[in-house]
């Protein structure tokens, strides 16, 4: 089946989405963040694209730019492929990191430009994180620097004064704005079955597990309908050893002859 053709904003502005495939994190720790934000701003600069807004939340990243010339495909492959391998490299990870193409909301005008701009910088708040200001991997303090290669021409023009500009970021207004839909049983879920059924906050706690307890672990979060690619991707555990503990261990009496 071929694929959907994009649909572009005449005023040269999008929303743009990149999220990890079944929302598996992307940004393990701070180096990662670095690394993608180098690579944004490389390539939007070869591409003459203006980056607007940026955040970085752990499983996916949020976009808004100005791109005259239609060049952003370009650019979003190109970051897509350079940091894929990067992670990829490091992590020791196989398959695909990326969910699909990175998702595309034309911005066609004024109002809705604002809204798409508060949004993005508020998606630490709405996730549970902490207020816009303290996010660390967001363009919100591009505000209160000099010198950035964050496009904020229209914001100042807008909102001309630091106080004005915190004001309009903190306003406790829900706008809708371009999501992906949540699949019923995604990371985000599993994760939570990982927490709740073994008491652990983090899935790659399971490495240090002896042998036996790890297995047995493993077990249980596949009779729970965890697949095993969840269960690779958020323990760090190989495929071999999870496919392994789906089988029928020997019992103690069989092991003496």
């Amino acid at each position: 089946m071929a694929r959907e053709k994009r649909h572009f904003s005449n005023s040269g502005y999008a929303h743009l989405i990149m999220r990890g495939n079944n929302k598996q994190i992307l940004f393990e720790e701070d180096e990662d963040y670095r690394f993608y934000l180098s690579r944004l701003g490389k390539y939007s600069r070869e591409s003459a694209i203006r980056i607007n807004a940026y955040c970085l939340m752990e499983n996916h990243v949020h976009l808004l730019v100005n791109d005259p010339e239609g060049n952003v495909p370009e650019m979003m492959r190109k970051i897509g492929v350079s940091y894929a391998k990067y992670y990829n490299l490091k992590y020791e990870h196989c398959g695909h990191l990326f969910q699909d193409r990175y998702l595309c909301e034309p911005v066609e005008d004024d109002v809705y430009f604002l809204t798409v701009f508060r949004y993005i910088l508020n998606n630490p708040r709405k996730a549970g994180i902490c207020p816009a200001e303290q996010y660390r991997w967001s363009s919100y303090k591009a505000f209160f620097r000099e010198n950035t290669s964050v496009d904020l021409e229209i914001i100042r023009g807008r909102f001309p004064t630091e106080k004005m500009y915190r004001e309009y970021i903190g306003a406790q207004e829900e706008n809708e704005c371009m999501e992906y839909q949540k699949p019923v049983r995604d990371d985000d879920w599993a994760l939570g079955v990982i927490r709740e059924c073994l008491r652990i906050e983090n899935g790659t706690e399971l490495q240090a597990w002896e042998r036996r307890k790890r297995d047995g672990a493993v077990r249980q979060l596949r009779e729970k309908g965890l697949t095993v690619r969840q269960i690779e991707r958020l323990t760090g555990i190989s495929r071999s050893v999870i496919q392994r503990t789906g089988q029928r261990e020997p019992s103690p009496m069989s092991q003496l002859y």
